[in-house]
């Protein structure tokens, strides 16, 4: 009997085809008016948007079940105040560690050096960023209903660990709510299966429509800054993640990387953080083997506040941006990029394009053209893709060496080639084959 093709391989070929059909689009029919209007902005707009918001959907429910299981799993106060010590500080120092990276290798590579500016590029206006003291005010919702309504992440996180504190000291009335939490994550992952089940698809039509709009000419007059950014992320990813992990958790980099894969192809698909917490949440518990306690925690807490693709983007961005305009930078300026990159990190929305808010932020700290940024915007959305992969494998990796220090990671399940590995959702014919 033929094994059954795997989720993950199934969404790998439908990123390929798509990348190569609408790179296809992009060539030849970019001025039909019938594919742009039907094709690229109709059915690809719509199935592709649809997809997205089916896992944004997935998101709040998933985290605010999974997180009180978590809290409520760990059953400590201090033990949970010294993994959230743990996991925040490791977020912090894998950010910096990435900003550091991504300026070291652009100063070196020095892109943007003769660069010729691009008439009509500089269309960027950024949204006013808020004070990094409203910022830390913001953490504790006004009103809890109103940011699970948003989405707003960051407080979603304060109100359900604070209420799971709360069911903890309740006794008996706690632990049977702890009881339906864990019921509803049950349920809540099942619907996760379900859309998992119709992935191929969805990846297929946001392929298609990104590249059938954005191409690969962009890339060519920015070949040194995509690149410089590319080698960049793909260094601090199989590098000093990598690097982390076999130091501090003492687990095999490769099979992480090779067990990452099904997030690492939902991260790039959506280029959102957010959006890819529920295939994370999967990946690191069943594949992996992270306990549910710990990874309810350290996952949706790392897609809030870890940055470290967006921040590589930013150091590179900015010695570019320095380059082209002839602007020099100089120790002091650099010190004051690397730590609003890890400010501004806190806090920030893990949704596609926040990087460039975030960039704004950097560039009037240090004194370079807000509108420079409008140079950089054509291959934005190609490198937020990457980066937003970045970023998730950066979660997990804190989330193993959190893991790996409270003694909550099975090796067993992380070293099993075949943990975890979904071939197909089954939810219905299972139903049917065991009463057939």
């Amino acid at each position: 009997m033929i094994k059954k093709m795997s989720i993950s391989i199934k969404i790998l070929i439908a990123m390929g085809v798509g990348l190569i059909f609408g790179s296809l689009i992009n060539v030849f029919f970019s001025e039909v008016v019938f594919v742009q209007t039907y094709l690229v902005n109709g059915l690809f707009y719509v199935v592709g948007a649809a997809f997205v918001n089916a896992l944004k959907m997935l998101v709040v429910p998933l985290v605010t079940f999974s997180l009180i299981c978590g809290v409520c799993g760990i059953g400590d106060v201090s033990v949970l105040g010294r993994i959230g010590f743990k996991a925040f500080g490791l977020y912090i120092l894998t950010t910096g560690m990435a900003i550091m990276l991504a300026l070291l290798i652009a100063i070196i590579v020095a892109p943007g050096k003769g660069f010729e500016r691009i008439a009509g590029a500089s269309t960027f206006t950024p949204t006013p960023a808020p004070p990094l003291s409203e910022v830390f005010i913001n953490i504790v919702p006004s009103n809890p209903f109103n940011a699970f309504a948003e989405g707003n992440m960051l407080q979603i996180i304060f109100f359900v660990i604070l209420f799971a504190i709360a069911m903890l000291m309740c006794g008996e009335i706690g632990r049977e709510l702890n009881q339906l939490a864990e019921k509803l994550n049950e349920v809540m992952m099942k619907v996760v299966m379900l859309v998992m089940d119709v992935a191929p698809v969805g990846v297929f039509f946001l392929m298609a429509k990104t590249f059938s709009e954005q191409g690969f000419g962009l890339i060519v007059p920015m070949i040194g800054y995509f690149s410089v950014v590319i080698v960049a992320l793909l260094i601090h990813a199989f590098g000093t993640l990598s690097l982390l992990l076999a130091v501090f958790a003492k687990l095999n980099p490769i099979i992480f990387i090779k067990k990452m894969r099904p997030a690492h192809i939902f991260a790039f698909s959506t280029a959102s953080s957010n959006a890819t917490i529920p295939i994370t949440l999967q990946v690191v518990e069943k594949r992996l083997g992270v306990n549910n306690a710990t990874a309810a925690f350290t996952v949706p807490l790392g897609a809030t506040v870890n940055m470290d693709g967006t921040a590589i983007m930013q150091g590179v961005a900015t010695v570019f941006i320095a380059n082209v305009y002839g602007i020099d930078l100089g120790p002091s300026e650099y010190a004051t990029v690397v730590g609003m990159s890890i400010l501004a990190s806190i806090g920030t929305a893990g949704v596609p394009g926040v990087g460039l808010i975030m960039l704004a932020m950097v560039f009037k700290q240090v004194g370079l053209p807000v509108e420079g940024i409008g140079l950089i915007l054509g291959v934005d959305r190609l490198l937020d893709m990457v980066r937003t992969a970045v970023n998730v494998t950066g979660d997990a990796t804190v989330t193993c060496i959190v893991a790996r220090g409270e003694n909550e990671i099975d090796e067993a399940i992380y070293n099993d080639p075949e943990a975890g590995v979904i071939t197909e959702v089954e939810l219905p014919h299972k139903h049917i084959a065991e009463h057939s």
